[in-house]
């Protein structure tokens, strides 16, 4: 027996009993909604730090970079080419699927790569922001800039929304 995404009794998303009557394939369409939401704001914060990678190799100072610096900006580069086809992938997955009846698998698959997408993002922006800080103070800022951004990265992205959920499943809990 498979796990259907869009039905209520899903383990695999916490919408799953939030009360709202909808046929599977309403809650497969909502679900799709939400993930090319998601994926619109990822796709433009990308663009961003990818225009201003290419952007810095055609700069006069990218000759001062040293070879650790050029080595993290290379791997920046192919972080910034991943992101996007992570982030193209459900756009080209729904157009090969379309008509197909499939939203479901399509939900299901999509959710997955924007999970992945999300972790190679989080990569980028904090190599971004460490070679920058590396590059126009000095290698100990750069560090300091490493250090705090995985902090930073992990308290937010990861930590906060674990607190959240379970802050309120709590609450959901000694309400009913």
């Amino acid at each position: 027996m498979t796990s259907d995404p869009s039905a209520p009794d899903s383990v695999e998303h916490d919408d799953r009993v939030d009360g709202r009557d909808e046929t599977p394939n309403e809650r497969a369409d909502r679900n799709w909604d939400e993930l090319m939401q998601e994926l619109r704001v990822m796709q433009t914060g990308t663009q961003i730090l990818t225009g201003f990678l290419l952007a810095v190799a055609f700069q006069p100072r990218f000759t001062d970079m040293d070879a650790l610096q050029v080595d993290v900006y290379v791997v920046l580069v192919v972080l910034a080419a991943l992101a996007t086809i992570l982030a193209l992938a459900p756009v080209v997955m729904h157009r090969a699927l379309f008509g197909r009846r499939r939203k479901p698998e399509l939900v299901r698959v999509a959710a997955r790569i924007v999970k992945v997408d999300l972790y190679v993002i989080a990569a980028l922006t904090i190599g971004v922001t460490t070679l920058i800080i590396d590059f126009t103070v000095n290698r100990t800022a750069g560090i300091v800039a490493l250090v705090t951004s995985i902090i930073g990265v992990t308290l937010l992205w990861l930590a906060l929304p674990r607190f959240v959920r379970r802050t309120f499943s709590d609450d959901a809990r000694a309400v009913s």
